[in-house]
């Protein structure tokens, strides 16, 4: 009796003691929310019915999602606007960006709306191995929906972030950057500007095969205007677009080589600087990430082509894939190809390569 009454009075304390946890985590989590943060999760509620349930949702968009066959999952990512959900779409893995337009900022909500309609517009329609493949998107404010292909390897950014610096293998950068400029030669094509081009736009597979994502502030050739007003990000955005100036298709290319410099060194552009100081570095003192000692004559080469101050020096995404290309199968036949070019050899090697490309 006296070891019953023990094993009683231990378990009333662990109770006790649990209890005590339970109320200090529940005072923890009682804070008081701003009126922006309240109308914000309204907005969120009304559009969800329950986390792993279906989304509610209208529209007779062609590229509206048939809201029946839509369900969501865990979320895995998310923005000041943004959540994004694993789920299941007509049986396939997807992921399901839900993008929520803020009732307290009219114009914000707007331009949230505009940007929606944009990447919509732009992806609806686009079939290739490096670019995000779009399935169906719902448009019910003030909450919006698209929903794509899951990328199980997360972006291009975060896989950096997780390697050592100068760590990642020749070969793979090469595979990585001709990835990404496949995926952009497509767009151009198509007279289609991303203008947004970082790694974290880059999504990867299981496969390491890269997809480039993420169209909210892309555009058509034939739309182009000037960058006033344009909100990209400044540690990768040409310095005419960060001047507000008129841009072409080259912006991307700019971004392009401030990506490639990444994969080379695994680190995050003037890392040392705010975004501001970069733009201002960018534009006023023609500023770039230090190369690398460890980086082939000829891969700096072609980064410093793509990120040239001057948009008209910039090679072409044609260009780009038809230099990686020949690095690529040069690099397979002899791993000992770019510490065999000397410093120098490397123009005449990227002047023969045009020349075959231009039929010259």
């Amino acid at each position: 009796m006296k070891n019953m009454k023990w094993v009683k009075q231990i378990s009333n304390k662990k109770e006790e003691e649990i209890q005590e946890k339970g109320e200090k985590k529940k005072k923890k989590l009682t804070r008081k929310i701003s009126l922006g943060e309240y109308k914000r999760a309204v907005s969120w509620s009304k559009y969800l019915v329950s986390s792993g349930a279906e989304i509610k949702g209208e529209g007779e968009e062609k590229w509206s999602a048939d809201m029946s066959q839509l369900f969501i999952g865990n979320k895995f990512a998310s923005g000041r606007h943004s959540r994004i959900y694993r789920g299941i779409y007509k049986h396939k893995d997807v992921a399901i960006k839900l993008i929520s337009q803020p009732e307290e900022d009219l114009d914000l909500a707007t331009k949230i709306e505009q940007e929606f309609a944009s990447e919509v517009t732009l992806l609806f329609g686009l079939s290739h191995p490096n670019i995000i493949t779009f399935f169906a998107a719902c448009k019910k404010p003030p909450v919006f929906c698209i929903i794509t292909e899951y990328m199980a390897g997360g972006s291009l950014r975060k896989y950096l972030h997780q390697q050592e610096p100068y760590s990642v293998p020749l070969g793979l950068v090469l595979k990585l950057a001709l990835d990404i400029a496949r995926g952009m030669q497509f767009l151009h094509s198509q007279g289609i500007l991303h203008r947004d081009l970082k790694s974290e736009n880059l999504l990867l597979g299981d496969d390491m095969c890269v997809k480039v994502a993420d169209f909210g502030i892309s555009c058509l050739e034939s739309q182009i205007g000037s960058a006033k007003g344009f909100t990209g990000t400044y540690r990768w955005m040409a310095p005419e677009m960060i001047k507000e100036k008129d841009h072409t298709k080259k912006v991307d290319v700019y971004s392009f080589g401030i990506v490639l410099w990444e994969i080379m060194t695994a680190l995050t552009p003037f890392d040392n600087m705010t975004p501001e100081q970069a733009a201002f570095a960018v534009c006023q003192k023609n500023a770039r990430p230090p190369m690398p000692s460890e980086c082939p004559p000829a891969l700096s080469h072609l980064i410093k082509k793509c990120w040239s101050s001057n948009p008209d020096k910039r090679p072409q995404f044609d260009d780009i894939v038809s230099i990686l290309e020949s690095y690529s199968e040069s690099f397979e036949r002899d791993p000992e190809f770019f510490s065999s070019l000397k410093p120098g050899h490397d123009r005449k090697f990227l002047c023969c390569v045009f020349k075959c490309i231009k039929g010259i």
